[in-house]
């Protein structure tokens, strides 16, 4: 059986869900299951910056020029269209 992460949404309405080790966050959050919102899904757009909070993979240096951009010296900050869980996380939608 492979290993779980935990997805949940503190603050907002929505429950908790559980995706499989390694599984990126766009491919499994809907506008029915998170408070996440999605556009270009390539992070180019910048419509799904979230704060992270759990171990996940650092950013990659495209996301991460974004990131400078959008939410500068916030280390939490990431686009939810880039992350792979790889460990229980909690996520919170920031506005860019």
């Amino acid at each position: 059986m492979p290993d779980l992460c935990n997805i949940s949404f503190p603050g907002s309405d929505f429950a908790s869900i559980t995706l499989e080790f390694n599984k990126n966050l766009s491919e499994h959050l809907t506008i029915q299951n998170s408070p996440v919102l999605f556009g270009c899904r390539t992070g180019i757009c910048g419509t799904c910056l979230i704060k992270i909070i759990g171990n996940i993979p650092p950013p990659e240096a495209d996301e991460q020029e974004m990131l400078e951009t959008l939410a500068p010296n916030n280390p939490y900050a990431r686009l939810a269209c880039q992350v792979h869980v790889t460990g229980n996380v909690e996520i919170c939608r920031m506005e860019g």
